[in-house]
Parts: C-alpha cells; sequence; structure tokens
C-alpha cells in the first residue's frame, strides 16, 4: 500500500494552475495524484459526473480529498459536448491533459463519436480561446492496430490503417489526429501519447472482463498458439509519461510538439503469461487449452446471431468481439525509443512489480474470497439436473478436464476403430476382443516390476459382474420393452396422432441417419456431446430465451398449415350419413 507523505503542510499554495479532463477516471486519478505529489500545480479535475464520492480507503482518494480541503484541487463538472462548460474550467490554466471523459466501449456510436471526436475538437477550441499552452492527450497504442496483422517494435513512423475493424479505435484515431494537427495554432502546443495494453489497481475493463470469464470457466481457453507477444503499460508509468511529456513541451518543444510517442513497460511479455500470472495471482486456473482463431470466430458468428434472435443488437458496442480475439491473439509490440530520447521518459514501476500490485489491489474479488457471492456457487444448473448430478455431469461439463480428456479420446479411438477403418461392425468387435485377450493374457505373466517400471496387476474382480448390476440391466430392458409394446398398440388402434407423428418422425430421422449419415451422425454427437452441455450451462438463459423465440415462430407457421379434424363416430367404428 502506499503511504501519503504530508504533502501539504507548511507549503504554500502553487500559482501554476492544470486541467485534467477525465481526472476521476481510471488513468486521470492516477495523474491526478502524481501532479499533487509533484506539490507544484493546483490540479482542476473535470470529469462527467456532477458529483462523486471518494473511497477512504483508496490512496488516491484520500490524497485528492487533502488537496480538495486545502485548496490544492477542484472538481468541475462538464459535459465535453458543450464548449461553454470546458472554456469556463481550464480559462486561466496553462497545461490541459485530455481523457476521453464518459467514452465506453458498450456505448452506441453516436454518443462515443461525440464523447471521442467532438469532445475533442471542444476541448481544442477552448484550449485556443483560453491561450492554453500545452495540450497533452491520452490514446491508445491500438490507433495502429488493423486488426489483421501482427506488430513487431512498432515506431511512431508507422502510419495509422485506412481501415479499421474496431469503431472505437478509430474514433480514438481520429482525436488523436484532431489535436496533433492543432500544434503551434494559436500558441497551442500539443502531444500524444499512446499506451498499450493499460492495467494496473482500479482499472475498469480489462480486469472485469477477464474475471467475469474466470468465474465463468471461459478462462481456460487460449485463443490462437499463444505464442503472441505483447507490450503492457501499468498506469502510473502513465502518469509518469504524461508529466514528461508536460515538462518537454514546456523546455524542448520544437522536439515533441505535435508528435505521438508509444509508451510502455518496455518488457515485452506473452499475452498468456500475463493473464496466467494475473489469474493464478487471484485463485484461479490458468488458460490450458488451445482454440484456434478460425473456431473462436465461428463460434462468435454464432453467438451474434443469437443476439439478433434476442433482438439485442450488437451495434451498440464500441469494440468489436472479433478485435479483441485479435488483441488477444496477435503479436503487438512498440518501440519506447523515441519516448525515452525525447521526453525523457522510462517506467518508473516494472512489470512483475506492477502485476503484484494489481493482483492485490483486486484480492477481494479472489476466488476464495470472503467477499464472493455464495449464493451462485451451490446453485445446480439445469445442464447438470439433466446430466444426472453424477460422473457423466462432471465430464461433458468438463470440471475434471483429465477424466473428460481420457472419455473423449477414448471414444474418438473407438469410433475410428468401429466406423472410419472400413470393418464390420462384427468384425471390429471381434479383433478387439482378441485384442483385449490378449493383452490380458499377456500382463497375467509380467513381473509386478519390469525394467524400474511397475506393471499394473488385473485383479479378477474388474471381470466380474454383480448381481445387481444385471438385475437393473433386464429390468431397464424390460422396461423398454414394455414401452415399446404400449406404444405399438397406440399406433395399432390410431387412437393417438401424436404419437403417431412422434414414431413416423423418428424411424425416417433413423433410416435417413443408417443409409446415408451414420457415420457423420456418431462423429457429430460426440463432438456435440463435449462441448453442447458446456455452453449451455454458461448462457442458459440466453439460450432458453432463443428456444422460446423459436418455439413461438413454430407454433405461428403450424397456425397456417390446415388442421383435418376426424368424426368422433368414425372412432367409435360408425359412419354417419
Amino acid at each position: 500500500m502506499v503511504l501519503i507523505d504530508d504533502y501539504w503542510s507548511d507549503n504554500p499554495i502553487p500559482r501554476t494552475t492544470c486541467v485534467v479532463i477525465g481526472g476521476h477516471g481510471f488513468a486521470g486519478k492516477w495523474l491526478v495524484f502524481r501532479l499533487l505529489k509533484l506539490r507544484k500545480w493546483i490540479v482542476r479535475v473535470a470529469d462527467s459526473a456532477q458529483s462523486f464520492q471518494l473511497d477512504p480507503s483508496s490512496h488516491l482518494d484520500t490524497a485528492l480529498s487533502e488537496a480538495l480541503s486545502s485548496g490544492r484541487a477542484s472538481y468541475h463538472s462538464i459535459d465535453v459536448t458543450e464548449m461553454s462548460q470546458i472554456v469556463g474550467t481550464i480559462e486561466g490554466s496553462s497545461v490541459v491533459f485530455y481523457f476521453d471523459v464518459g467514452a465506453a466501449y458498450d456505448q452506441n456510436f453516436y454518443t462515443s463519436y461525440m464523447n471521442i471526436v467532438q469532445g475533442a475538437k471542444n476541448v481544442i477550441n477552448a484550449c485556443r480561446e483560453c491561450k492554453v499552452k500545452r495540450l497533452i492527450y491520452y490514446s491508445s497504442a491500438d490507433v495502429v492496430f488493423d486488426g489483421s496483422h501482427d506488430i513487431y517494435n512498432a515506431t511512431e513512423s508507422m502510419p495509422c490503417p485506412s481501415k479499421y475493424k474496431d469503431n472505437w479505435t478509430e474514433l480514438k484515431a481520429q482525436a488523436e489526429k484532431l489535436v496533433l494537427f492543432a500544434n503551434d495554432i494559436d500558441g497551442l502546443l500539443t502531444c500524444s501519447l499512446r499506451p498499450s495494453n493499460v492495467f494496473g489497481p482500479g482499472e475498469t475493463q480489462f480486469m472485469p472482463f477477464l474475471l467475469k470469464q474466470a468465474k465463468s470457466g471461459w478462462t481456460k481457453f487460449i485463443i490462437g498458439t499463444g505464442e503472441n507477444i505483447s507490450d503492457f503499460t501499468y498506469v502510473e508509468n502513465i502518469a509518469h509519461a504524461h508529466v514528461c511529456a508536460e515538462e518537454a513541451l514546456d523546455s524542448r518543444s520544437v522536439a515533441v510538439a505535435g508528435k505521438a510517442f508509444f509508451v510502455t513497460n518496455n518488457e515485452p511479455m506473452n499475452f498468456w503469461k500475463f493473464v496466467s500470472l494475473i489469474l493464478e495471482g487471484l485463485g484461479y486456473q490458468r488458460p490450458f487449452i488451445k482454440l484456434p482463431v478460425v473456431i473462436v470466430h465461428y463460434i462468435l458468428l454464432f453467438g451474434e446471431w443469437v443476439q439478433r434472435e434476442l433482438g439485442v443488437s450488437r451495434h451498440n458496442h464500441m469494440r468489436s468481439s472479433h478485435y479483441i480475439v485479435s488483441l488477444a491473439s496477435q503479436t503487438r509490440t512498440f518501440d519506447c525509443a523515441a519516448a525515452g530520447e525525447q521526453i525523457g521518459y522510462s517506467p518508473v514501476v516494472g512489470l512483475e512489480e506492477g502485476i503484484l500490485k494489481t493482483v492485490e489491489s483486486f484480492s477481494h474479488l479472489a476466488r476464495d474470497s470472503l467477499y464472493s457471492e455464495y449464493g451462485n456457487v451451490s446453485e445446480q444448473s439445469k445442464a447438470d439436473r439433466l446430466l444426472g448430478s453424477g460422473k457423466v455431469a462432471d465430464i461433458l461439463l468438463w470440471r475434471d478436464e483429465r477424466m473428460t480428456f481420457t472419455c473423449f479420446l477414448s471414444l474418438v479411438l473407438l469410433f475410428y476403430w468401429f466406423f472410419l477403418t472400413g470393418r464390420t461392425f462384427i468384425s471390429s468387435s471381434a479383433l478387439l476382443m482378441m485384442m483385449v485377450a490378449i493383452v490380458s493374457l499377456v500382463c497375467s505373466f509380467l513381473p509386478s516390476n519390469l525394467c524400474g517400471f511397475s506393471v499394473p496387476i488385473i485383479s479378477p474382480t474388474y471381470f466380474k459382474v454383480e448381481e445387481p448390476l444385471i438385475k437393473d440391466l433386464i429390468r431397464n430392458v424390460a422396461s423398454l420393452l414394455n414401452g415399446g409394446i404400449h406404444v405399438t398398440r397406440l399406433l395399432a388402434r390410431g387412437e393417438d396422432w401424436k404419437i403417431f407423428l412422434k414414431a413416423m418422425t423418428y424411424l425416417c430421422i433413423l433410416r435417413f441417419t443408417i443409409a446415408w449419415h451414420m457415420t457423420l451422425t456418431v462423429g457429430a454427437a460426440i463432438g456435440f456431446s463435449f462441448t453442447s452441455f458446456f455452453i449451455y450451462e454458461q448462457y442458459e438463459a440466453e439460450i432458453d430465451a432463443l428456444a422460446k423465440v423459436l418455439l413461438n415462430r413454430m407454433k405461428k407457421l403450424m397456425r397456417h398449415f390446415p388442421v383435418y379434424v376426424a368424426d368422433s363416430s368414425f372412432h367409435r367404428g360408425r359412419c354417419t350419413r
């Protein structure tokens, strides 16, 4: 925990004023804290909230509270789409640090455009009107990423792509261009900072998303090969970079003004190693199952189709799921040499230390935390009930990965043995039984220890069938036969048309399956069994809602078919004339 020094005792109020627009957001808070720590600024914190509550347990909020009470800081509520409010806030200041205000990923395009692009235009015009000397924009390294190609040690000379796959990144790129283009107009000097994969205590996008997926069991999957390298930026380093950029603009304006700089921890790391360190630190399982990117894209396409059927539009989200998959599966590293040479930036917190601080700050959300929700832990899912809540449920719901993989591999081998070798079913069964007999015979003659390896002894009890098991088997077979006889009688009497239609449907499907696609059906059934129940458990509510939609549509279609109602006298054997 960071302790707060007595920054404000016996020190006069500084006369230099700066404004941090978006200063109550994630990265903005850390910059405000660093500016107050320097003891040379009067800091105006501007954000969209009408009022805000300070957390006494946060050292950032505690520092701000002390500054507010001493007059070294003030809070201003602004709407960046209203230029008059911006002018009233920044008037009399010499420096403006601009973080996007209220630009969340889950907003629609118009709102995001107004907050990011139009907000940047208004801030620039207000700075020019108020004769502000320096404007520093908080951008993103994503502005040079097209969502398709890897990036290796990119420098600032790398151009922005002509087309983006992500609306949020495109708007950020437009805002950055506006800020850089405004350099040296009416005496305003500007520059832009481009951090990559920002993380740290209080982060509101990546960490909550990651922990939500971890609780759902999805973080066991690695998207792609898992070999992609990424650059990360700890949030304190971002605050330090803004201070460095302001000092560089003030002293060496010609070399810095009008330029953008990549800002990272200068420690590229395997992306999935970074994720694993975060998850393991919070008690969750690290990713270990690799999924091809193509399969993930198809799953996302299916999910988007389901959302459209449920009436949930993806156009309300500024970050594309496919773009996020690209960020997690492709290499993206950046060269920060220019930031070091031109603005004097170097990380003040290392990557390993930053990860430890981040994990500590989210400890209340750890898997074994006392603050975790208890209600959902013991709640039985519908998929679990459908599978009987036994060993089959544990296997098909991926609760025991080793057992699941063992069963899946065994079924795949049996599928190959009986369906893909070209032999008949009887010959495959006979050959398999012969191989089992030979292996059992050989094992019976082997010593218990062979060349240092212990040989398992097959107990005769493995070949013994318990009497209750035989009775249960006979009872089940008899029940099936009785049920089949009962259904046959109903069909023979012609009294239940629903059963007749069901029986005909089942027989037609069985005939089609056996005659044409038996091998394909069995193979698909194996894959379906090991994926469908797991997916259903994760998205029970959404799938149930989709099923209701499809069922209602089927009912509407059935209304258009003519319904034949037979005369009851026909069933009694009488014919009315």
